[in-house]
């Protein structure tokens, strides 16, 4: 199965592909999607709906891992980021394409192990379960990554508890 994860933003929205064959990951690609803070929201918001469906399309990826919003005090920093995950659950359910969205708790723990590790221990996990020799850069994209060992992790588990 081929995997892509997506760590949105309205200024750099990470992306990441894995393949999973249930056991072993295999890391495939990564990036950012960038837009620029002159253009206005509509066409931010569009090119990155555009874009993360052209990356899934390039890469055949047969389900989506999506950071979901959160927010701890200023609710308005959150709106434009709202606006790209709602933006690409359109595009993608145009394309018949699944989406998972997980908090940052769940990400953070299917990856280290803890629902409270920090940035930097998410990334070296990142690192040492796909197997790559350096963290991968910019943080968004191996945010990404980390999105879609999430959905792995998480798929993996609930075969194992059907009877």
């Amino acid at each position: 199965m081929i995997v892509l994860g997506v760590d949105p933003g309205l200024a750099d929205t990470g992306w990441g592909v894995v393949e999973f064959d249930g056991q072993h990951y295999r890391p495939v690609s990564y990036g950012v999607i960038k837009t620029s803070a002159s253009d206005d929201i509509q066409k931010r918001v569009y090119t990155i709906a555009m874009d993360l469906s052209e990356v899934c399309q390039r890469f055949s990826a047969s389900v989506v891992s999506m950071e979901d919003i959160f927010f701890t005090k200023n609710i308005s920093s959150a709106i434009p980021v709202a606006k790209v995950i709602g933006a690409a659950l359109f595009r993608f359910s145009e394309m018949g394409i699944p989406v998972h969205l997980f908090s940052p708790l769940q990400v953070k723990t299917a990856v280290t192990g803890m629902g409270r590790a920090e940035k930097a221990q998410v990334q070296e996990m990142v690192k040492v379960i796909l197997r790559l020799k350096s963290i991968p850069k910019p943080d968004h994209a191996a945010d990404a990554l980390a999105d879609c060992i999430c959905y792995c992790s998480t798929l993996s588990l609930q075969s194992k508890l059907q009877p």
